[in-house]
């Protein structure tokens, strides 16, 4: 990543905890955000894969249609009109990317469940950590996301408040990264970033800082490394 693309990434990690202040420490802020970051890179790189190897048969619908069909993923209107054909699919998945994950957990039908305040994210979300997990392909994912704890009172104490909190958090995150590139070294600058921040901004009070000032250089500035 360039200097500037650092500095953007700083930023945008920056919005999001001045947001969850006080909603979450330190270490859960860097737990959640890691996670969702590693779901997208996952997710991602499987989406490109599966647009490979299906070739002309991956569809290629426009947004307007996609919410007419009530879909969140190309991938997912592929598994609708093609239902014998999954199986196999997947297993050629499992031979080819290694793991498998299913149209609805997804990360953009993840990120696009929070942009409509879906009242089933959090329900999706659970169901995809465990079955990436667990089922993904063999133990690879084992563990994966056992940092999070979706069902903590943090997030809120009846699910309504869990679910609309994720909405905001997955929101904030998709649409603040969404410029970034899928590469593996965002999750390493994405780390060195989340470090900085666990350090310093939970330390900072009540006083509000400012990415373009105080968080120029947030891994040297804090002293991460």
């Amino acid at each position: 990543m360039t200097q500037q693309e650092l500095n953007k990434l700083g930023s945008t990690l920056w919005a999001i905890a001045d947001d969850l202040r006080g909603a979450m420490n330190a270490d859960d802020f860097r737990d959640y955000m890691l996670s969702f970051l590693f779901l997208r890179y996952l997710s991602d790189n499987y989406e490109a894969a599966a647009k490979k190897e299906l070739g002309s048969d991956y569809p290629d619908i426009l947004p307007d249609v996609m919410q007419q069909l009530k879909a969140n993923s190309q991938l997912e209107v592929w598994y609708s009109e093609n239902p014998q054909d999954i199986n196999d699919f997947e297993n050629l998945m499992r031979r080819k990317v290694h793991y498998v994950i299913k149209p609805e957990f997804l990360w953009s039908s993840i990120a696009e469940m929070a942009r409509t305040q879906n009242g089933e994210l959090l329900h999706t979300l659970q169901k995809g950590f465990k079955y990436i997990e667990n089922d993904s392909f063999e133990s690879t994912f084992q563990g994966l996301f056992s940092e999070i704890n979706l069902d903590s009172e943090k997030l809120g104490k009846r699910y309504p408040e869990r679910n609309a909190k994720l909405c905001t958090i997955i929101t904030k995150i998709a649409e603040g990264i969404a410029q970034f590139s899928t590469g593996s070294d965002i999750l390493g600058d994405a780390y060195e970033y989340l470090r900085a921040i666990c350090r310093r901004f939970w330390q900072e009070g009540g006083r509000v800082l400012h990415a373009a000032t105080d968080f120029q250089h947030p891994v040297r500035h804090c002293g991460a490394r």
